[in-house]
């Protein structure tokens, strides 16, 4: 692996009171994190991480919990991308997390629908709407 990589924060909305939505929202995370990674950044995708987590563990959703994790992360990263989906302008913690990036100043790009990543290409489906129960993974 060449160490000289930039370390690349990927910034998601995550927070909503409906699980099929933060389910959605994972998925997003993941692929829009499978698009950095391809492109050769060592990417951190806090969504892809904590929610699996989050879940089994039942551990709270919203950034006041989480902020010190992203905090901490952040301080690492070279680059922060946010993915521009439903909620992003909305979201407390994307918010935040551009604001500790411009304070650090780690430049900040954002990602609107990485090619191949067809699951960013809507909002909803039959299938999120459908409550599951057991494992997500």
């Amino acid at each position: 692996m060449n160490v000289a990589r930039r370390l690349t924060y990927l910034a998601v909305p995550y927070t909503h009171p409906d699980r099929a939505v933060r389910l959605a929202r994972f998925r997003w995370a993941n692929c829009a994190a499978g698009f950095l990674m391809k492109r050769g950044d060592v990417v951190f995708s806090p969504i892809s991480h904590t929610h699996p987590i989050a879940e089994e563990c039942d551990l709270p959703k919203g950034w006041d919990y989480w902020q010190a994790f992203d905090r901490a992360y952040l301080a690492a990263s070279k680059l922060l991308v946010i993915l521009t989906v439903d909620g992003w302008m909305e979201s407390v913690g994307v918010r935040a997390e551009f604001d500790i990036a411009t304070e650090m100043g780690i430049p900040v790009e954002f990602m609107t629908d990485p090619s191949g990543c067809e699951i960013l290409r809507y909002e909803r489906t039959p299938e999120f709407a459908i409550p599951r129960k057991g494992p997500l993974l």
